[in-house]
């Protein structure tokens, strides 16, 4: 089973509420992602701790039910 966009989208929300996200199916193919989320809550935070929190919300799925997902984090 793969993931959708959408499933990534939802599963993102759920950890940041209040994040703008864009998720972008790399190849058509719902297994290589790239995801621009921007949030509050990436505030004062290193890209590797943003980047964390985007891996946590996603649990077991990364290198699982998801191949590959490209993470692009800013702060507002």
């Amino acid at each position: 089973m793969k993931l959708s966009s959408n499933d990534i989208f939802e599963m993102i929300k759920k950890k940041l509420p209040d994040a703008k996200i864009h998720i972008e199916d790399l190849r058509g193919d719902s297994d290589h992602y790239h995801a621009t989320i921007e949030s509050k809550e990436f505030k004062g935070l290193s890209k590797v701790q943003q980047h964390k929190i985007v891996y946590d919300a996603l649990g077991n799925h990364m290198g699982t039910t998801l191949h590959a997902l490209m993470l692009t984090t800013k702060a507002t």
